[in-house]
């Protein structure tokens, strides 16, 4: 993992200072609400339904157990007993008092930690494959590259203030894990003809109002020269974006608008234009930051054998263990989508059960997925048997990992105050419809996702299913959509008609998925019939 130096941590504790003065004067009265209001999304605090919500950035989703104990204790001493993991790879509380956030601030600093721009229009938490470091089909660790972001981006005077948030993802694999082409800039790192190193780069995907898959910008960019043309892509951003509609703020629609072509002629100029200025900072920079992503002291000559004598156990290692790069270890996802449960959250008690896991399995590191799970990257296959045993206590261990109970849903209108309907009732039904193991394990995967309202936080368009909540003449109502996918092939969902209530998306879902049972050819999934038989067969029986 990334270690703060003596500069890292003077910047954090330096906000944290600042912030607490800004509080303060809030709670006097010397600054009203409107004035504040900049200040506290500068530092991750939003004001919701209810109470004030703090966002926290996890860099990359890479977490310590220590770290993971500070979310615990925050759960525990500020919030109601639990934490939201989110889809960029950060935590969520939703229960915060304002006076209470210098002091959980403060406490975060003394852990590498902090909320600096997970809101705002600047550069949000650099995101990455959950896998990173462990996968066998990477070419290099991506977490290097993205601290490297990470602290080019951090305050950056140039993009503090961007027409809209900005949203980057690092992968390292052909297997896509990350949604990279969802992201305003995805970054593929590859080896060109001559074997060096470097990104295929992506830019204008994203969801919400408009959703839009990022077309290839350049093949092949440098590793020594990434900072500098991801300058050259922001600067054009920040020249010609959209500043007098928020609605066409965002980076995809100037390159709708502007074309991809001409976009990329502009990067380019303006590329050659800043390598006079040195920008990249010099390889020994890169080399201090990839010496702290060492791989952890593995084991050699390890047995790669499971037992799988119990049948629960072995059909949790179906599910949720994954392959290593190295002999006789294996990366697990934790489920936080138990039967009837709300996506993404974890209580206290299971931070700190993941965490003593970490701490005692797997080299003490964590990892959010954006898909709203934790990972434990690094576990010896012999210890697989006592991890499941633990999670199972501390009910962690459904295995139904991509499977339709593996529902992605935003907080919706439960929580937030832009949201037009409620996700996580729908996806709670869902997930109870669906709740017989080996009816989930027969339909194959499904990747369902849950927005309640156009902003998308919960990745509806990217989803084999998604459910969209809208507001209709003051109804909740529920547009159904089919098709999409956040993997390397990567594709937008199409709507299947009109909508429906809160029960009859549940049914309509229900239908939907018997219909592929009935249409599916052998080693098809849900995603792979729909694209060979189109939507008619479907939008037929739903709407019989």
């Amino acid at each position: 993992m990334y270690r703060y130096d003596g500069y890292d941590q003077a910047i954090v504790d330096a906000r944290v200072a600042e912030f607490r003065d800004q509080v303060e004067r809030r709670l006097a009265g010397e600054l009203t609400e409107d004035q504040f209001k900049p200040l506290r999304l500068m530092n991750g605090l939003y004001l919701q339904l209810h109470a004030y919500m703090l966002r926290l950035a996890v860099p990359y989703g890479t977490l310590s157990s220590a770290q993971m104990r500070v979310l615990a204790d925050i759960a525990r001493r500020y919030d109601r007993g639990y934490g939201h993991f989110t889809t960029r790879q950060n935590i969520q509380f939703n229960w915060i008092k304002l006076d209470d956030t210098p002091d959980i601030l403060a406490l975060l600093a003394t852990h590498e930690m902090h909320a600096i721009q997970t809101s705002g229009n600047c550069i949000r938490n650099i995101s990455s494959d959950q896998f990173a470091g462990a996968a066998a089909d990477e070419i290099a660790d991506p977490r290097p590259y993205a601290e490297l972001l990470r602290q080019w981006s951090s305050m950056h005077p140039e993009f503090t203030y961007l027409p809209r948030k900005f949203k980057i993802a690092v992968i390292a694999s052909d297997s896509d894990r990350a949604a990279m082409r969802l992201h305003d800039i995805g970054l593929l790192l590859k080896r060109n003809e001559a074997g060096a190193l470097g990104f295929a780069v992506y830019v204008g995907g994203g969801q919400g109002r408009t959703p839009m898959v990022a077309p290839l910008i350049r093949d092949f960019v440098p590793e020594g020269e990434l900072v500098s043309y991801l300058e050259a892509c922001l600067r054009v951003y920040n020249r010609y974006g959209r500043r007098d509609n928020l609605y066409k703020a965002r980076i995809k629609i100037l390159i709708h608008e502007m074309g991809a072509e001409r976009y990329a002629r502009e990067v380019e100029a303006e590329y050659e234009g800043l390598r006079a200025l040195a920008l990249d900072p010099p390889a020994a920079e890169l080399h201090r930051i990839q010496a702290m992503f060492a791989p952890p002291p593995f084991e050699a000559g390890l047995a790669d054998t499971l037992d799988r004598s119990d049948p629960d156990f072995a059909v949790w290692a179906d599910q949720q263990v994954h392959p290593h790069k190295q002999p006789g270890y294996a990366s697990v996802t934790v489920s936080l989508k138990p039967v009837g449960g709300i996506p993404g959250d974890a209580t206290a008690d299971q931070m700190d059960v993941m965490a003593d896991l970490a701490a005692r399995y797997s080299h003490d590191e964590l990892r959010v997925t954006h898909a709203q799970n934790i990972v434990l990257p690094h576990v010896r296959k012999a210890d697989l048997f006592a991890v499941w045993q633990a999670l199972d206590a501390a009910d962690l261990a459904v295995p139904n990992l991509d499977l339709v109970s593996d529902i992605i849903a935003c907080p919706g209108l439960d929580y937030c105050s832009l949201a037009n309907a409620r996700s996580i009732p729908v996806a709670q039904k869902i997930a109870e419809r669906f709740a017989d193991l080996d009816r989930q394990r027969d339909l194959g995967e499904v990747k369902l996702k849950i927005s309640g309202c156009i902003n998308a936080c919960g990745h509806h368009h990217a989803g084999h299913i998604g459910i969209l909540g809208v507001d209709r003449k003051g109804e909740e109502n529920y547009q159904l959509s089919f098709g999409g996918s956040g993997a390397e092939d990567a594709s937008l969902a199409r709507i299947v008609g009109p909508g429906f209530s809160e029960d009859g998306v549940v049914d309509a879902v229900e239908t939907a998925l018997e219909t592929y049972r009935s249409l599916r050819q052998p080693g098809e999934r849900f995603l792979d019939t729909y694209r060979r038989v189109g939507l008619d067969p479907f939008k037929a029986a739903i709407y019989a």
